[in-house]
């Protein structure tokens, strides 16, 4: 038997929060145009839960993406939070990086590849750059807040 983690996440400003059951480590990319368009991403990353198991502890925004299927997001901060058909499905997707802890999921498979964009799946080996090593970031930070971002 395989017993489920409650996982939590939510959008960048916290108005909207959920808890989920999930089961594994699964995850996927979607390289779909719409994905593309409604999230202004080369791609995205869903982890895909049942319905049920999701517990919004205030109810996203959502926005009818297409004539069979609509999307949760914040009204407020913009942020993408999943994909789910009108009907016929007891399943939904969560963008992975809504969840308070994203390390835990792996991509399993690609999605929608008639759009991928083939120079953004491999980028081993692109300098990498740390943003608090980036010293005029840094100093925007502390001085709006005091400190850098979590």
């Amino acid at each position: 038997m395989i017993v489920a983690d409650q996982m939590s996440g939510g959008c960048a400003c916290g108005r909207i929060r959920f808890t989920v059951n999930v089961d594994n480590d699964e995850a996927y990319l979607c390289h779909c145009r719409m994905c593309q368009r409604a999230t202004g991403s080369i791609s995205i990353a869903f982890k895909n839960v049942k319905q049920a198991d999701v517990d919004w502890d205030h109810a996203p925004d959502w926005y009818e993406s297409s004539p069979i299927a609509k999307r949760p997001y914040c009204r407020e901060c913009g942020t993408s939070l999943g994909f789910q058909f009108k009907e016929g499905s007891e399943n939904m997707d969560l963008t992975i990086a809504s969840f308070d802890d994203p390390s835990r999921f792996r991509p399993k498979h690609h999605f929608g590849t008639e759009s991928l964009h083939r120079a953004w799946i491999n980028t081993e080996g692109l300098p990498e750059y740390r943003t608090d090593e980036y010293q005029a970031l840094v100093d925007r930070w502390v001085e709006a807040t005091g400190k850098m971002p979590d």
